[in-house]
């Protein structure tokens, strides 16, 4: 196996933080289309990858498929394709079998999953988050808004509004989870999480907030039944940019 088909963050057993906004800009496929890679298992453009993606202005991205689908969420700007215009705050999943050759005229940041969802049968979502009402949650100062859920598969993803993650003592993840922080940010004994960190909290893990910021995630659990595992660059795992 080549350097370049090596993984970035691939080792699932391990706890990862990645503050993206420390890390510089790659160019992709598409002209003008630039991304930081938190996670890559399998080849440099076919393999599972989670990024965070930027068009700019103008960029257009070639016609292609989604084996084993793709997921987004629309951080910034308008992101297009032929099935229409998603500005901030939307969220897509596209099933596998689906093409698009996607834009961006006034340019766009998303944050973007993709081979990470297997299955002919899942629902193809596209919703506006900001349009709907934040829900209650079982836990005092959360409130939660659902993405994706469907049986028989296992991955489920929301988004969480923190009020006071100090007191929401320990959060418990069995089946372990990925966190990507939408806007504020919160810290536990490992460090601080700011605006745009992504996190992937190991099976059996958990974290314990200890700060009073407010801040809104981005939270999926569930998804590592779909995930490969593989070590990373060096052989061993790391956090991207650290």
């Amino acid at each position: 196996m080549t350097d370049s088909n090596k993984a970035i963050n691939g080792d699932l057993s391990k706890r990862v933080a990645v503050e993206t906004s420390d890390m510089p800009w790659s160019a992709s496929p598409g002209v003008d289309v630039w991304r930081k890679r938190v996670h890559r298992v399998g080849p440099t453009e076919s393999g599972q990858v989670t990024s965070v993606v930027r068009y700019e202005p103008g960029a257009r991205f070639p016609s292609h498929d989604h084996p084993q689908g793709e997921e987004i969420l629309v951080l910034e700007g308008v992101f297009s394709d032929e099935q229409g215009d998603w500005p901030a705050g939307s969220y897509l999943l596209n099933p596998e079998g689906f093409r698009h050759a996607p834009w961006s005229e006034q340019g766009c940041t998303l944050f973007v999953k993709l081979r990470q969802y297997p299955g002919a049968d899942r629902e193809r979502v596209a919703l506006q988050t900001r349009d709907s009402q934040w829900r209650p949650s079982v836990r005092r100062n959360v409130q939660w808004k659902k993405l994706y859920a469907q049986e028989p598969y296992s991955d489920f993803m929301r988004l969480e509004a923190w009020d006071a993650p100090a007191e929401l003592g320990q959060i418990n993840f069995p089946r372990g989870a990925e966190l990507f922080v939408l806007s504020g940010r919160f810290a536990d004994e490992h460090g601080e999480y700011g605006t745009h960190c992504w996190l992937r909290i190991p099976a059996g893990g958990s974290i314990t907030p200890t700060s009073d910021d407010y801040c809104e995630l981005y939270i999926k659990e569930g998804g590592f039944t779909y995930l490969r595992q593989a070590p990373d660059l060096d052989g061993t795992p790391r956090a991207v940019g650290q």
